[in-house]
């Protein structure tokens, strides 16, 4: 179906676009004496078929002038000192002239160059196709960076063809129009063939309007739905934080009134501590053994017991109690409940990839990894005492630096195809019995955020070099449930942590 004539005889000029029989648009050229020279579907070419009646397709250049800016040549550019706008001051829907440069041009190129109220410039490169309307009687020039689009008064509103601009770039429905590899350009006879749909001109008027009265809408729309998405990716980790709490506080699995006490789970391992210590199999406890109790008060109070069996006089240590436990559970200095606490020795390294030290960027929250570990020399391999050796279940606490301090990790043999290796000395080991305490409840525990939001404080050093001293981690405070609930908070743990990912 032929467009009224009285629009399109303005537009069609030498090309008349037009709706053929068979629905699909075609293009036909017609010479100066009305010959047509050409007759073809155009329906691979437009972006969308579909055109309202009274709208026609017509290319760019058509209903408006393109003119590439001012060549940029330090040797043949000679006048004045003129003002110009490149790639970098152009954005989306404005200008950012914090930065504009100058370079010398004559009074014709000045003429030839210079931006009208109104005019729409085009990014060559860079963002190609990003635009805005210059809207000022400023004197400013243009580079050939860009392009300057001049809409015939009479066919085309500057604010339609920047709307159908943005709409045509963003949507990357012309991409590979786009000529170069790494830098992408836009080039003159690109942009002048481009298919326009072309309403007319009332009718635009009232698209532009309609259109600045959405993106308000659109924008806010967009902040809330940004605000949507950032809260969909921090909560499954908010939830984890959550799980983790409520695990160490008592609040994820309920108590078994059947289980045995944490304070008789604790009786016996400080019996088994002893006689490991009288066989020299562990150290004593710098100060003697710990005793966390509840006084008449309702307060905690901490004693120390020596070999000998001497009690000292009991110490509140109530402010040091970061939360409410259940009746069963009990406190404890870690040191009390593990066999081994010890930072690792830097050593000297070696190329050969036989025995890996394990170092703070090997320990992710995601879990240990042997990749990114370095490699000892292997003449120095038995100077390590055995219990340096990594075991399975061995805590891996990073006990230096900014950013990765507090950070923890399992560790796992089967991650280790060198099935040896020993901590440097910025991560502490922290082993333990599964009789005594549960590795995977302590890794929830020092995981959880009432230990990693106060990590900072705990540790030493400057602003430059944090450090947890290993006396630091050896008194830390730890809940103490019973064993059973310890196996049964850190099954439901694994199955929560399933679900959340």
């Amino acid at each position: 179906m032929l467009i009224s004539l009285d629009f399109t005889m303005l537009v069609a000029n030498t090309i008349e676009r037009l709706i053929g029989s068979d629905g699909s648009p075609y293009e036909k050229r017609v010479d100066a004496k009305g010959r047509v020279t050409s007759d073809k579907c155009i329906a691979n070419e437009v972006p969308f078929e579909e055109l309202p009646e009274g709208w026609c397709w017509t290319k760019l250049s058509n209903v408006a002038s393109i003119q590439l800016g001012k060549m940029l040549d330090k040797q043949k550019n000679q006048g004045d000192l003129a003002p110009y706008l490149g790639n970098a001051n152009v954005q989306w829907g404005r200008f950012d002239l914090a930065n504009v440069k100058t370079m010398p041009m004559g009074e014709a190129d000045r003429a030839k160059y210079a931006l009208s109220d109104g005019d729409l410039i085009v990014c060559e490169g860079g963002v190609p196709g990003r635009c805005a309307i210059w809207t000022s009687n400023e004197t400013m020039h243009y580079q050939k960076a860009l392009h300057r689009i001049r809409c015939s008064k009479r066919l085309l509103l500057n604010t339609y063809c920047e709307l159908y601009i943005c709409f045509i770039v963003q949507s990357h429905i012309w991409d590979s129009c786009f000529t170069g590899t790494t830098i992408k350009h836009l080039p003159a006879q690109t942009l002048s063939s481009w298919l326009l749909p072309l309403p007319p001109l009332a009718e635009q008027r009232r698209i532009v309007e309609r259109v600045n009265e959405l993106i308000p809408l659109v924008e806010e729309y967009g902040r809330v739905e940004n605000a949507r998405e950032a809260l969909d990716a921090a909560l499954p980790g908010r939830l984890r934080k959550s799980v983790l709490q409520l695990a160490v506080q008592g609040g994820l699995v309920p108590q078994d009134p059947a289980d045995e006490p944490a304070s008789t789970l604790l009786e016996r391992i400080r019996g088994q501590r002893r006689k490991l210590v009288a066989e020299k199999k562990m150290k004593a406890q710098k100060g003697g053994e710990s005793i966390i109790f509840a006084g008449s008060d309702g307060r905690r109070y901490e004693k120390r017991v020596d070999a000998r069996g001497r009690e000292s006089e009991p110490v509140c240590i109530e402010d040091e109690i970061p939360f409410e436990i259940p009746e069963s559970w009990e406190w404890a200095r870690l040191e009390s409940v593990t066999t081994y606490i010890q930072r690792g020795k830097s050593p000297k390294y070696s190329t050969v990839e036989k025995y890996p030290v394990i170092a703070q960027k090997c320990n992710q929250w995601s879990g240990f990894s042997v990749e990114k570990a370095r490699f000892i020399d292997p003449a120095t391999v038995s100077k390590y005492a055995d219990e340096r050796i990594l075991k399975d279940g061995d805590l891996l606490w990073n006990s230096t630096g900014l950013g990765t301090l507090g950070r923890m990790a399992v560790y796992d043999s089967a991650k280790n195809r060198y099935g040896w290796a020993v901590a440097d000395s910025h991560v502490t080991v922290i082993r333990t019995r599964e009789d005594w305490l549960d590795h995977r409840f302590a890794f929830a525990y020092f995981a959880g955020p009432s230990v990693q939001s106060e990590i900072e404080d705990q540790a030493s050093g400057s602003t430059k070099q944090k450090e947890l001293a290993q006396e630091t981690v050896r008194n830390y405070l730890i809940p103490v449930p019973p064993l059973a609930e310890q196996r049964r908070i850190v099954y439901e743990v694994d199955w929560l942590f399933k679900i959340l990912v």
